[in-house]
């Protein structure tokens, strides 16, 4: 089934919510030794249709703070930083609430040792941005983005949209995300079992043709 069918195939199964459901693309990964750590990563993907709704992005900084104010979604600066290393609630609330996290370099060891243990099971780490960086530009990209993961298991998973994007906008980002995976496996499509897209809460219908 090509993913087009897959898609119209997926809405027919879905069952209308109360709530708006994300659309999750499944892949069953083959013949990769993921015990070799240069075949896991972890990797960023814009998806040219947007998310459907953004994702949410903290910025941690000096000065880099003061300038992501109204631009990210949250704004650590040194003496947040501070407080928040003895609160273990509230940094367990923001590291749940936020996507992707941005940080000056030379704080980017601080928090990894205070902050690590929280951020580095959910592959939410920082990415070190100087403060002469275009902070709009990367905020605006990275809200438009998703996060694939391949680490312990031969599975990946991460949402390509919501269920009321069209069926066109789905497809571009499920075309977008699927590149980027053949891209980074070692032996391509040939290290794809089977592929997915499933809504929150709909049963997976299975991708043949990608």
């Amino acid at each position: 089934m090509k993913i087009d069918e897959a898609i119209k195939k997926m809405r027919e199964n879905s069952k209308k919510r109360n709530f708006t459901q994300t659309v999750d693309l499944i892949v069953n990964v083959k013949d990769v030794d993921l015990k070799n750590p240069s075949n896991r990563f972890v990797m960023e993907v814009m998806l040219p249709a947007g998310r459907g709704k953004d994702a949410k992005v903290c910025v941690v900084g000096k000065s880099l703070a003061e300038v992501a104010k109204g631009i990210a979604d949250e704004v650590v600066n040194e003496k947040m930083l501070e407080e928040l290393e003895g609160d273990k609630r509230k940094i367990k609330k923001l590291v749940k609430s936020v996507d992707f996290f941005l940080a000056e370099p030379q704080l980017m060891a601080r928090i990894g040792k205070s902050l690590g243990k929280y951020l580095g099971p959910r592959n939410k780490m920082p990415k070190p941005v100087p403060p002469q960086a275009d902070i709009k530009t990367i905020v605006d990209r990275l809200k438009r983005s998703v996060r694939i993961v391949l680490k312990d298991a031969p599975l990946i998973q991460c949402p390509i949209g919501t269920e009321n994007m069209s069926d066109e906008d789905l497809k571009k980002n499920f075309d977008a995300v699927m590149s980027a995976i053949i891209n980074k496996l070692p032996n391509g499509r040939n290290n794809i079992k089977s592929v997915y897209i499933k809504t929150t809460m709909g049963s997976p219908v299975k991708v043949d043709e990608f």
